[in-house]
């Protein structure tokens, strides 16, 4: 899994028949500084993220596992909401002074 940021949604009225029903956003990759890495993509939320949330996404066979739709043209899914990160501090320690 990776992290994103919801960026806007997609409606599409045509869609192949599989993805009737799902939930397409946009969905912009971001590293833990909410900076932008790469390219945005369409996917299927899967949790119901909403724009501007800081969220976790899958990619290929786990995308569409998590949407339960394995031959499903998806590429990418929303599968949580990031409430909180914590990076735990480098600790500078020396075993042998132990």
């Amino acid at each position: 899994m990776r992290t994103a940021i919801i960026i806007g949604t997609v409606v599409a009225t045509r869609k192949d028949e599989r993805l009737v029903g799902k939930k397409l956003m946009l969905i912009q990759p971001v590293n833990l500084d909410k900076e932008p890495v790469g390219e945005p993509f369409v996917g299927v939320d899967t949790v119901g993220a909403g724009n501007g949330e800081f969220v976790l996404f899958a990619t290929g066979t786990a995308a569409r596992k998590a949407c339960n739709a394995p031959d499903a043209p998806i590429d990418g899914a929303v599968v949580g909401i990031i409430d909180q990160v914590d990076i735990a501090s480098k600790l500078d320690w020396d075993k042998g002074s132990e």
